[in-house]
């Protein structure tokens, strides 16, 4: 051990030893205040936003949809709402969906008018049945099947035999829904603000129509009764 003199006989040695091991452990506790001052400061500093977030807050929402942003893939359709919950319009061809929407619109105004129909007049030659449902059970397969190969003709004449995704629209000038077809003339001598209208309207029952058949049919189903 080191000899340390002793300024104080009176006192024993150990007290020097006390009075550094005190002034030491002053000096840690300074250092460690200090690391713990810094440290409470810097989280009060301004932080640098993420990309991500930034984006996601400035963001466009939907207007059908509050929570889900906007699909910029429907801007510029007629009866946009912004209503893409699946995100469909992020993965398929916009005018190909867009294509589908029409037809199977235009399908199911048709059909909620043969569903009524069916219910209060009768093909002659055919049995009459009061559930729409049991219509093609009694028309038979034949006939259901002579439906499905014309129309598959009517699809194929009508685009020039271009019907699947990658080739419905080689023609990048072709408008998706439009094939020409208006016997009684309702577009003619229109402004574009009026066509515009009317697409809306086909658009809007379309959907209506979609709803109503589906819904006509489970009627049926569930209650095993006519629909009126």
């Amino acid at each position: 051990t080191t000899n340390v003199p002793n300024s104080h006989p009176e006192l024993p040695r150990c007290a020097l030893f006390i009075k550094r091991d005190s002034t030491t452990k002053f000096t840690m506790k300074s250092f460690a205040v200090l690391a713990a001052f810094l440290a409470s400061a810097s989280a009060f500093a301004p932080q640098s936003k993420s990309n991500g977030v930034t984006t996601q807050l400035n963001a466009e929402m939907s207007k059908s949809v509050p929570f889900l942003t906007y699909p910029k893939n429907l801007k510029g359709y007629v009866g946009d709402t912004g209503f893409d919950p699946l995100g469909f319009s992020d993965y398929f061809d916009i005018k190909w969906l867009r294509e589908s929407e029409i037809k199977h619109g235009r399908s199911a105004m048709l059909a909620t008018v043969g569903f009524v129909l069916q219910e209060f007049w009768t093909i002659p030659g055919y049995q009459h049945v009061d559930d729409s449902n049991l219509g093609p059970s009694v028309v038979g397969t034949s006939a259901m099947l002579q439906i499905v190969f014309w129309m598959g003709v009517l699809e194929f004449w009508t685009n020039k035999g271009n019907v699947t995704m990658e080739t419905m629209f080689s023609d990048p000038a072709r408008v998706p829904g439009n094939l020409g077809f208006d016997p009684m003339g309702l577009a003619k001598g229109k402004s574009k603000e009026q066509i515009a209208e009317l697409e809306l309207k086909e658009i809007k029952n379309g959907r209506l129509a979609m709803l109503a058949i589906g819904g006509m049919i489970h009627h049926n189903w569930v209650t095993g009764e006519p629909l009126f």
